[in-house]
C-alpha cells in the first residue's frame, strides 16, 4: 500500500478490522516502529477527532508529528499547473508538495469539499496535487469525496458491538442548518459494501448521494419504514449532489428521535448538534456509540500508519 486516500486501498476489510481491534488491546506494541520518523498533517480545514487521534496513533508508534493550518499559518497554494501565479496563490503544489516530502516520512492532508462546483470537487485538486508531486506515502484526513479514516473506525465499531453475524445497517440523512459534504457518507457506503449486512440508505427525495457510489443499494425514501428492525442506525447530514451543495430542505421530522432508533445503537461521526440531528434522549442512552467510534478513531489510524510505515 503506497498511500492510504481510499476505502479501496483497503486489501481486506476483516483482517484490518482483526489487527485494529489487536492494536487496541496493546497500543505500544509497536512503539519502536516509528523511532525517527515524522508525520506532517496538513489541514485545509478544521478538525478536533481527526487531528487528536491521528497524533495519538503516531505517539504510540513512536513518531513525531508536525502539524499546519493552512487556514491561518500557510501560504496559499495554487494547484493548476501552467498557471499565471499574478493573483492570491503564492506558492505551487509542485514546489509545496516536494518541500513538505523533505521534512516528513507520512503525510496526512485534509480538505473538504467546496461544494460551490462539483466538476472541481471531484477532481480533489488538494489531495490529488499532493498526490501528484509528493514522494512519501499520504494519508487521506478527509477529502472532497471521501473519509477513509472514519469509514475504518466504523467497521472496527460495528465488529466490536454487532450480535448477530448478518445485522441490518441503516445511513440515514439527518436535517443540518448547514450545507455538508458527502464525504463521510460515501465512505460509509463503500465500507458497507465490504460487510456482510443487509444496508439501505434512506433520505428524502432529491438527497440522492452519487449515484455511482450507491449502485445497487437499496434506498427508501421513507425514514421508519427503513428503520424498522435496524441493528445499527448511522445518521450523517449531507447537502444535495444533483442540486449541487445544496440544502433542499432542513425537515425536523427527519431528526432521530428514541421512537425511531428502537433497540438500534445509534452512530455519528461528530461532531453533532443535538436535538436538530439527534434527540439528547438518543445521544444520552447507551445505545449510543458515537464515544467508541471517536475511540476507534485512534486505532484505525494506528493501523494505517502501521502499514504505511511497514512497506
Amino acid at each position: 500500500m503506497q498511500n492510504y486516500l481510499s476505502i479501496q486501498d483497503i486489501v481486506s476489510l476483516p483482517a484490518w478490522v482483526a489487527e485494529a481491534r489487536t492494536l487496541k488491546k496493546e497500543p505500544q506494541r509497536y512503539h519502536t516502529l516509528g523511532k525517527g520518523k515524522t508525520l506532517g498533517l496538513l489541514f485545509f480545514n478544521n478538525s478536533l477527532r481527526t487531528r487528536l487521534s491521528t497524533q495519538k496513533a503516531a505517539m504510540n508508534l513512536g513518531m513525531e508529528v508536525m502539524v499546519m493550518n493552512f487556514g491561518n499559518e500557510g501560504w496559499t497554494l495554487e494547484f493548476e499547473d501552467g498557471t499565471v501565479m499574478d493573483q492570491g496563490a503564492a506558492e505551487h503544489v509542485q514546489e509545496a508538495a516536494r518541500v513538505v516530502s523533505q521534512y516528513c516520512d507520512i503525510i496526512g492532508i485534509r480538505a473538504f469539499a467546496s461544494l460551490k462546483d462539483r466538476e472541481k470537487d471531484e477532481a480533489e485538486q488538494v489531495l490529488q496535487g499532493f498526490r501528484k508531486y509528493a514522494t512519501v506515502p499520504l494519508l487521506n484526513l478527509e477529502s472532497s469525496l471521501s473519509h477513509p479514516l472514519q469509514a475504518l473506525a466504523d467497521a472496527i465499531t460495528l465488529e466490536e458491538h454487532k450480535t448477530t453475524p448478518h445485522p441490518k445497517v441503516v445511513l440515514s440523512w439527518a436535517p443540518h442548518p448547514r450545507a455538508l459534504p458527502h464525504a463521510v457518507a460515501n465512505s460509509f457506503v463503500e465500507m458497507m459494501r465490504l460487510q456482510q449486512a443487509d444496508f439501505v440508505i434512506t433520505h428524502p427525495k432529491g438527497y440522492e448521494l452519487d449515484p455511482r457510489v450507491t449502485r445497487g443499494i437499496p434506498i427508501e425514501y421513507e425514514q421508519e419504514k427503513a428503520l424498522a428492525g435496524a441493528d445499527f442506525v448511522y445518521v450523517k447530514n449531507w447537502s444535495s449532489y444533483t442540486d449541487y451543495g445544496k440544502v433542499l430542505t432542513q425537515d425536523p421530522a427527519w431528526m432521530l428521535t428514541a421512537g425511531k432508533l428502537g433497540h438500534a445503537r445509534f452512530m455519528h461521526c461528530l461532531p453533532v448538534r443535538r436535538n436538530v440531528v439527534v434527540a439528547d434522549t438518543v445521544l444520552n442512552s447507551p445505545q449510543s456509540l458515537v464515544i467508541e467510534q471517536a475511540n476507534n478513531r485512534t486505532y484505525a489510524a494506528q493501523l494505517v500508519l502501521k502499514k504505511l510505515l511497514e512497506q
